[in-house]
């Protein structure tokens, strides 16, 4: 169950074609909808993105917590994800990136949210980077 800041942001991406003010506003956001691994249940987290062609870039950041976020947990026990983007949804598998493609989208994502280069250097872990691939229906 989403926190109620979360269900707030969910509730206002759904209601306004993909669009949230706040914090969020004018940030790339989607809804990523992961199958609780513990729970089993479906779990709808809003993240920022990065466009990389035809992937959705997520960062685990956790702002900057020193643990992976759960939606991230979930990916890993589920490879599979649902995906709101403005007014499209969609399948995706998930492709966790490592090495230097990793710190290369890792940088792009710090240019366009420079909040995520404090997360980074607030944590002693390696922050993941997810590619979210639209799967075809």
């Amino acid at each position: 169950m989403p926190n109620e800041f979360n269900q707030q942001v969910i509730d206002e991406f759904r209601a306004n074609e993909g669009r949230v003010g706040g914090m969020f506003e004018g940030a790339p956001l989607v809804l990523l909808t992961t199958t609780g691994a513990k729970s089993g249940r479906p779990v709808t987290t809003p993240v920022m993105y990065l466009a990389d062609g035809e992937r959705y870039v997520v960062i685990a950041s956790n702002a900057g917590a020193d643990h992976h976020p759960a939606w991230y947990h979930n990916l890993r026990a589920t490879p599979s994800a649902t995906v709101e983007v403005g007014t499209e949804t969609f399948e995706a598998k998930p492709v966790f990136i490592e090495g230097e493609e990793r710190d290369r989208l890792y940088a792009r994502m710090v240019a366009q949210a420079p909040g995520f280069a404090e997360y980074e250097a607030k944590t002693s872990r390696r922050i993941p980077v997810v590619a979210l691939l639209p799967q075809a229906a």
